[in-house]
């Protein structure tokens, strides 16, 4: 990567950009009903865009969970087609786990489609472990309608 990109703590202004190219990103799918405004404006400390150039090149939504005190929790990562594999993704992963650090926090638990074969390989590459579940595709456990009939998930926790 030839120029670094500046990280900075989101703010509400930056969901209309971003939900504005969201589905894009992910090639058409329909991903926006996922990202409502309210993230970009109660986690602002846990959330995290990165910039270059002033445009939106990725972002990461995150929150410290209020239930389970040892516990934050990634909810939406995106990053620009044109700037993937690039490290950026890396880099706010990172700026999460040192945050949720810095507010006492040892594990970091997210969740994915189990036919999201790229998510699930970036999650266990950046060190997080699938938990187990008597449900498997391709070796891989997945929690079945998780987040609904059909919505089937795999979970991710990394301990820090």
């Amino acid at each position: 990567m030839v120029n670094t990109p500046r990280i900075r703590y989101a703010c509400p202004s930056d969901y209309s950009p971003i939900i504005s190219v969201l589905d894009a990103w992910w090639g058409g799918r329909q991903m926006s009903d996922m990202l409502p405004r309210l993230f970009f404006t109660h986690f602002q400390e846990t959330s995290f865009v990165a910039e270059l150039n002033n445009s939106t090149i990725g972002f990461l939504v995150g929150f410290l969970s209020q239930s389970h005190q040892e516990e934050a929790y990634i909810h939406f990562v995106g990053i620009h087609p044109d700037f993937r594999n690039q490290g950026i993704g890396s880099t706010l992963y990172r700026k999460f786990f040192q945050t949720a650090q810095e507010f006492g926090r040892s594990q970091i638990k997210c969740v994915t489609s189990p036919v999201n074969k790229s998510s699930i390989s970036y999650h266990l590459h950046m060190g997080f472990e699938a938990e187990q579940s008597e449900m498997q595709e391709d070796g891989v456990p997945y929690h079945l309608d998780y987040d609904g009939i059909g919505e089937h998930r795999v979970l991710f926790i990394k301990h820090l």
